[in-house]
């Protein structure tokens, strides 16, 4: 900066204030020591710019939607909460939450052994997440992020002016050395995917959770956030990793369970977190709609989603899928949720060959930072008489060789 205020003969200050406005903007990232370099893309570029165009005829699987079959009929519960407002209209100043949703909130967070805290409301989970990160972190600050992981995330953290630093996966979640080396550089929060982590299927396994929980316990000012999104969907046991540091909040989302329409979250966490995190709400939107709030409570209490049969059914398609790309020389990937991960040498290639033979996937460059190229599909969409079709035009796409063979 010095070099440069005396080459354009200014004030170090205005090349501070500029390089500063840059960041704060996503045009450039700064890396500590190793100095400031320009994104390979601006922050006004999101990561969805990257799907693929579905032409006609061509099956999507790469929409990452669930399956609207095991969705429930929300006009029992939107009459209800129609009613209740009819009796007891929502007026300014009253309650964030409902009492009667932070009690079922809460009730279920005990049962999965999440450590007692408040609950709140967001609409949906990465509102829940840039909210927890604007209440502790300022621009420039570092944000450990799963690596493959929620493209929508990997864009959220630079718009917000923070630097993400990448962490590995496997099927049990974040890599602990990963981890520990993000630590050691200095984030000040990391993110968390506990089950069906996108793209991967990863879930958080009670093994790794205990070690990452160690690691996070030697660093008790790293903000914690947990993204249990795919709750109600899923068969894989929850292993909370708060309660170790100061600071930490766990969010579930609707979306994925009751409809991705249904923008309503609950965040439970510690006072301070979850007090900002609500006090900031009133400032901007004011609160999550009674309305959704009434239809969410009526859901849950009539259990209107049964929350093991539709693992099984996302399960079932996700595991034929794996054993049929198995059977075909691919590994793929997928523990918990709706999605598949097949590691590929050629990302472009395989997405344009899919396309060709009718299939339409998602390019893991929408979800990736360092790790290595991938394709995810979404198997929400599959019947039983996909699988073997999609798998053969996997591994066609994926291992050129095999066309013939399966072809």
């Amino acid at each position: 900066m010095r070099e440069l205020a005396v080459y354009l003969e200014v004030n170090p200050n205005t090349v501070a204030s500029a390089y500063r406005t840059l960041r704060d903007r996503g045009v450039v990232e700064t890396a500590g020591r190793r100095g400031t370099r320009v994104r390979p893309r601006p922050t006004s570029t999101p990561r969805e710019a990257l799907r693929v165009d579905v032409p006609p005829g061509v099956r999507n699987v790469s929409d990452g939607n669930p399956d609207p079959e095991l969705l429930p009929a929300l006009g029992p519960a939107l009459a209800a909460a129609a009613d209740r407002a009819a009796a007891r209209p929502t007026l300014y100043g009253a309650p964030l939450v409902d009492e009667g949703l932070a009690e079922l909130a809460r009730a279920a967070f005990d049962a999965d052994g999440v450590p007692a805290g408040p609950v709140t409301l967001t609409s949906g989970s990465l509102d829940a997440i840039e909210r927890v990160l604007a209440a502790h972190l300022r621009p420039g600050d570092a944000v450990a992020v799963e690596d493959p992981g929620w493209g929508s995330l990997l864009d959220l953290i630079p718009a917000l002016g923070l630097r993400p630093v990448p962490v590995g996966v496997d099927q049990d979640g974040p890599l602990p050395t990963e981890l520990e080396r993000a630590l050691a550089l200095g984030v000040r929060a990391a993110i968390v995917t506990d089950r069906g982590q996108n793209p991967t299927g990863a879930a958080v396994s009670a093994t790794r959770a205990e070690e990452l929980r160690s690691l996070l316990a030697e660093h008790p000012t790293v903000v914690l956030v947990e993204d249990d999104h795919s709750h109600g969907l899923v068969d894989v046991p929850l292993t909370p990793l708060a309660g170790v540091t100061d600071h930490w909040v766990l969010i579930r989302s609707t979306a994925k369970a009751y409809g991705p329409d249904l923008r309503l979250a609950v965040v439970t966490g510690d006072t301070l977190t979850v007090d900002r995190v609500g006090g900031r709400q009133r400032l901007g939107p004011g609160w999550v709609s009674h309305l959704l709030q009434d239809t969410v409570v009526h859901l849950w209490r009539t259990e209107a989603v049964d929350p093991d049969e539709v693992a099984k059914s996302y399960g079932r398609r996700r595991d034929d899928l794996i054993r049929a790309l198995a059977e075909r020389g691919v590994q793929a990937h997928g523990r918990s949720g709706m999605n598949v991960w097949v590691p590929v040498p050629d990302e472009t290639g395989a997405v344009s060959r899919l396309l060709h033979a009718g299939w339409a996937v998602a390019p893991g460059a929408r979800f990736r930072m360092d790790s290595p190229p991938g394709i995810r599909i979404t198997v929400s969409s599959l019947s039983h008489e996909d699988i073997e079709p999609l798998a053969t035009a996997v591994a066609a796409a994926c291992l050129p060789g095999e066309a013939r063979r399966y072809g």
